[in-house]
């Protein structure tokens, strides 16, 4: 699986330049024939170096950020000395390098099927078999869903290949969600995973649910943060802020002691007639409310961590109270008071994910901020961010719609940064549905 070692083809795009970039045939196997032909004209305006090599299996995409001592021994003059020649020959092999291979990627963790192929961070397919037997009963039923998903893997497998226009004897990995998530469910993808990656003779690579969250922000297409970075990651499971320093090393610095942003949503949707997934109906209906007209508390707990299990009783009291007295509060007469009282229930949980993100740029001092999950579809905490970014000047990265909610391409991202480090997963290795540890993939 490692990238085959012909002749490539090299371009420098300087940057500000008026000159015509080099280009020139370079072997990687005689190091002596990169530094006798390695040559770039017209230093004078340069600020970023962008190499791309493109060989039959594999792409190379290298940046390097030259500094004013580099800048000084290195591009003084038209030509580059010997020493200097080989200084940013090894900095570019053997530091900056990103192999593109190609994965198959498969999320079960919850009532979705999602397949995706992924060349490099480029997503050549990216499907999702949804499940709609779960609303007549108000969530998500385990073995439904199980079933579910042993109905439409295959297919979805099938197709999510031919939408890609790739052979099966082309796919160098299969990366699988390997929890958290629902037993059942992570069991027919992980068990199909291994199955298809053993018949293949290819490895396997478990990958942690929240972090592919986390790494969908480095999709092809989707804008990427900068290491070190916050990340909020808000779903119907999860609600933690979690300190990113590279696509190995995370560390949830807070977390939800109880219920998940996305389930006090979902819960408090249900409790006034909204049909499953009801989140999503709260925030249209939010767009149409006064967030100010019903005052609800917000939950006091100490450091990073949140909790929502109070505010949903709180909400709970609220509602029996209000129904008691007037049975017509939601008529269709009393439309106005549905509206506000969704604005209001979206303001209140926003706000207390917002409070705990300004805590943590505060300790952190990291102002390069990125959400994650379901609930970062929620449109009440995109603009929430954007307009603290353009107040606090914080750099905020929102995903694209089709990357917030569960999907295969995040758990293809993360087998692309795994399958370089050859991180490689066991046909022994089991699905759990709670995995303490970020950073880690099986327990």
């Amino acid at each position: 699986m490692d990238s085959h070692k012909t002749p490539v083809n090299f371009t420098f795009p300087l940057k500000g330049s008026s000159s015509a970039c080099s280009r020139t045939t370079l072997n990687p196997n005689d190091p002596a024939s990169l530094l006798a032909t390695f040559e770039i004209k017209d230093f004078c305006t340069l600020g970023i170096c962008t190499i791309k090599v493109s060989t039959r299996n594999s792409r190379l995409i290298a940046i390097a950020v030259l500094n004013n001592i580099f800048f000084t021994l290195c591009i003084c003059s038209v030509k580059l000395p010997s020493l200097s020649r080989c200084i940013f020959v090894l900095l570019i092999f053997s530091v900056l390098q990103i192999h593109h291979y190609t994965i198959l990627a498969i999320e079960s963790s919850c009532d979705d099927t999602g397949v995706a192929v992924l060349k490099g961070g480029k997503v050549l397919s990216n499907l999702v078999a949804n499940q709609n037997v779960h609303s007549r009963y108000g969530g998500v039923v385990p073995e439904l869903a199980s079933r579910a998903h042993q109905s439409n893997i295959v297919p979805t497998i099938t197709l999510a290949l031919e939408d890609a226009g790739i052979d099966p004897s082309e796919v160098d990995a299969v990366a699988y969600t390997n929890g958290p998530g629902l037993s059942g469910s992570l069991l027919v993808g992980a068990s199909f995973a291994k199955s298809w990656a053993w018949a293949q003779g290819i490895p396997t690579i478990p990958v942690h649910h929240m972090r592919a969250h986390i790494l969908a922000h480095f999709i092809d297409d989707t804008a990427t943060p900068e290491f070190p970075f916050l990340c909020l990651t808000v779903s119907g499971g999860h609600t933690q802020i979690v300190r990113v320093d590279s696509p190995s090393e995370m560390e949830v610095i807070g977390t939800t002691l109880d219920d998940a942003a996305g389930e006090a949503f979902d819960k408090i949707a249900k409790l006034i007639g909204l049909p499953y997934p009801g989140g999503p109906l709260v925030d249209k209906l939010s767009s149409l409310g006064n967030p100010k007209r019903f005052i609800f508390n917000k939950s006091k707990v100490d450091g990073l961590n949140l909790s929502f299990s109070g505010f949903k009783t709180q909400v709970l009291r609220f509602l029996q109270k209000n129904l008691t007295d007037n049975p017509n509060f939601f008529s269709d007469e009393n439309e106005q008071n549905m509206n506000d009282f969704c604005a209001s229930v979206q303001h209140t949980i926003i706000t207390m994910l917002m409070d705990k993100l300004q805590l943590a740029v505060e300790q952190t001092g990291i102002n390069q901020i990125a959400i994650a999950g379901g609930v970062s579809a929620n449109s009440g905490l995109r603009n929430a961010l954007e307009l603290k970014g353009d107040h606090d000047g914080w750099n905020i990265y929102i995903p694209s719609l089709k990357y917030c909610t569960d999907n295969a391409a995040m758990v293809g991202m993360v087998g692309i940064f795994d399958c370089a480090k050859k991180r490689f997963g066991k046909l022994t290795d089991v699905p759990t549905p709670r995995l303490p540890d970020l950073r880690r993939s099986v327990n």
